[in-house]
């Protein structure tokens, strides 16, 4: 049971307080109740979400609910505020014991990009910090992962975003969540296991559902493939970390979102060389013509930093899995673009 609740005034009221209890006709000190014999269920693998207006008591639920974890559960936990990046070190250098498990940690979070290793935790964007350190939670091997203020810095489409990944990982990974927000926007990506929404005064709303992961980040379905151009791919390929040149391009795609037009990522396939492993299998079967008609390479795969990890692969196009986008996040995954 949770009972928070605050007096109106100090035990022995100062001169100042007593000044206002007279002016505005207060004869005693009356209690402020936040929360009244509240029960709530939570387990070392839930996912929860916090809702509310400011001022309302979510920051009071968080650290009651630290003190019951720690106190009553005995468990680990990591509060995402006291995560205290080192400066001016690359982020390879700063996550993971070993180069392997920094490469691992950070591709988990997105931040999976050769140039995005080298950059110190300063030269990041405000969700790529994010991003970050939801690595170090993941490090950190804590049971419950707690963060106050969940994305309340981020801008909307970025935090629906951070809020999938979270959740994915956090369930992947057999871990809790505690995250509470003024914005009620992130149900369906955090898709929480425990909704606590509090009112001012001591009313609060409790929902409990299933603890299962979300289909899809909400973006997802405002996204079309379509085929593009070389402009599209120029577009994108200051993201990419190899040469942005392309020889005698063959098919080009793009992922867009339709509501603001916003291109997502682009998948270059050109014809492929005579020494490519593949066509040296099948030249003796086929004519020069015919390889040239049949067979492509994918050349380039970019996805914009903002879109990775949200599960692109399995975008869907009229309820058939688009082949095109399937082939884009599947060999950028191992390019380390997704």
């Amino acid at each position: 049971m949770i009972n928070i609740a605050y007096e109106t005034a100090t035990p022995e009221p100062s001169d100042r307080v007593v000044s206002v209890a007279e002016g505005f006709g207060l004869d005693q000190w009356e209690k402020f109740v936040i929360y009244d014999n509240v029960e709530l269920k939570i387990g070392p693998k839930d996912i929860v979400y916090i809702t509310g207006d400011s001022g309302s008591g979510k920051s009071v639920l968080l650290k009651a609910l630290e003190r019951d974890i720690k106190e009553g559960m005995g468990l680990s936990y990591i509060n995402i505020a006291d995560i205290l990046p080192e400066s001016g070190k690359p982020l390879i250098e700063t996550v993971g014991e070993t180069f392997e498990e920094g490469l691992e940690l950070l591709s988990r979070v997105g931040l999976n990009d050769a140039f995005l290793f080298l950059r110190s935790y300063e030269q990041l964007s405000d969700g790529q910090k994010y991003r970050y350190k939801i690595a170090k939670m993941i490090e950190s091997k804590a049971q419950f992962w707690v963060m106050d203020e969940f994305a309340a810095t981020l801008d909307r489409d970025t935090a629906k975003i951070v809020a999938y990944n979270l959740q994915k990982l956090a369930r992947q990974q057999g871990k809790a969540v505690l995250a509470a927000t003024t914005h009620t926007d992130l149900l369906g990506d955090l898709n929480p296991s425990v909704h606590i929404h509090k009112r001012f005064g001591k009313e609060i709303t409790v929902n409990y559902y299933p603890n299962q992961p979300a289909k899809e980040c909400s973006l997802v379905r405002e996204m079309r493939v379509a085929e593009g151009t070389v402009d599209d791919w120029r577009k994108l390929a200051g993201f990419h970390y190899r040469s942005h040149r392309i020889g005698g391009p063959r098919k080009i795609f793009y992922l867009k979102r339709k509501r603001k037009d916003e291109l997502c990522g682009v998948i270059v396939y050109c014809y492929p060389p005579p020494t490519c492993f593949g066509r040296r299998l099948i030249l003796p079967k086929m004519s020069m013509k015919e390889l040239n008609e049949k067979l492509s390479i994918i050349s380039r795969v970019v996805v914009h930093p903002k879109y990775r990890t949200i599960g692109l692969g399995v975008k869907t196009r009229e309820g058939n899995i688009d082949k095109s986008w399937n082939a884009i996040c599947g060999n950028a995954r191992c390019n380390g673009e997704v």
